[in-house]
């Protein structure tokens, strides 16, 4: 299999995606020509044409809503908002229309639409380039939320949400976009040390959305994460030596509970990481649900390590969000718990 970068990947989806379903459009700010900020869609245009990957006005609220329509009248739109941050003018769309659609019409229309969106810090974009919104949207129903963590995945899980009935959110980690993160560094590094690029088979394959992976076997506790933290804290673990067990859940909503639960009652212990600020985090849902169903299994109170309550502060970006060290130390914390 071809070796790709996570921008590869998701240029690869869509080209795929593309090719196979001809009600499948592609576009968003400078998404057509220019082949978007992070080339993610660079070539689309010119392989298929203005009328199915072409650039859009400077309106995500505009972008969002005419997707919707789009989608409501039998197309497939997979449409690009520049950076999360800038999705809020869009979010009256996204709750009261993409979410609602199928439910509000009694299933005379649905809704199968892609948002997709570079997410997280990690290149010194400031408080308007850096946000992790992913909770917004996991307390809205009808949406469904992916954060891929590798090449592969981000590949398959974007062809699984283009192909789905309903509206996704599909948020990407942009410290992974231009090759694999080894987790080991609290500063950006300039060399990606043992890993590889992922292996990613050229056609057409998804990844099934709802289902969480174990990037790491272990038994002394659970550590639950996400995009960019799944490598973070493998590093940790890695560290600190402890027999960390790391669930990636890859889709957010729906959320794969049994995959945690089983853990968990293995485990005895658990540790949730996210970039994204504590207060209202996706983890305050992660650890009420841990509670809620392994609560005679716990051996050590719940641990959250994430990101600061804060707005994103450019200068301090690296502390700002979990390293290894800071998720090391919470490891090793919850042991002696």
């Amino acid at each position: 299999m071809p070796r790709m970068t996570m921008i590869e990947a998701i240029r690869s989806a869509m080209d795929v995606s593309m090719g196979r379903d001809d009600t499948v459009v592609v576009f968003g700010e400078d998404v057509g020509y220019f082949g978007g900020v992070f080339r993610c869609t660079q070539g689309l245009q010119q392989k298929y044409g203005k009328t199915r990957c072409f650039d859009a006005p400077i309106s995500e609220l505009g972008i969002v809503g005419t997707a919707i329509g789009m989608a409501a009248y039998g197309l497939k739109p997979c449409i690009e908002v520049q950076f999360a941050d800038y999705v809020y003018p869009a979010y009256d769309q996204i709750v009261s229309e993409a979410a609602r659609l199928r439910y509000r019409s009694n299933g005379q229309f649905t809704c199968p639409m892609v948002i997709r969106m570079p997410t997280g810090g990690g290149i010194f974009g400031g408080q308007t380039h850096s946000q992790s919104p992913e909770a917004l949207f996991t307390h809205v129903s009808g949406l469904k939320v992916v954060v891929p963590s590798n090449p592969f995945d981000a590949k398959g899980l974007l062809i699984a949400s283009i192909e789905d009935p309903d509206p996704v959110i599909f948020l990407e980690p942009k410290r992974l976009y231009n090759g694999p993160f080894d987790g080991h560094h609290d500063r950006p590094v300039t060399a990606w040390s043992k890993h590889e690029l992922g292996e990613v088979p050229d056609g057409h394959f998804s990844v099934p959305l709802g289902k969480a992976v174990t990037r790491r076997q272990g038994s002394a506790m659970t550590v639950l994460a996400y995009g960019t933290m799944v490598h973070v804290a493998q590093a940790a673990a890695e560290e600190t030596g402890v027999d960390a067990e790391i669930i990636d859940l890859r889709t957010l909503l729906p959320l794969d509970l049994d995959a945690i639960v089983a853990s968990v009652k293995k485990t005895g212990r658990c540790v949730i990481v996210h970039e994204a600020t504590l207060t209202s985090g996706f983890g305050a849902e992660l650890a009420a649900l841990v509670q809620e169903h392994c609560f005679y299994h716990l051996e050590a109170p719940i641990t959250r390590v994430t990101g600061w309550d804060t707005p994103y502060p450019h200068a301090q970006e690296w502390d700002y969000f979990p390293g290894p060290a800071r998720v090391g130390r919470a490891l090793l914390e919850t042991m002696e718990a």
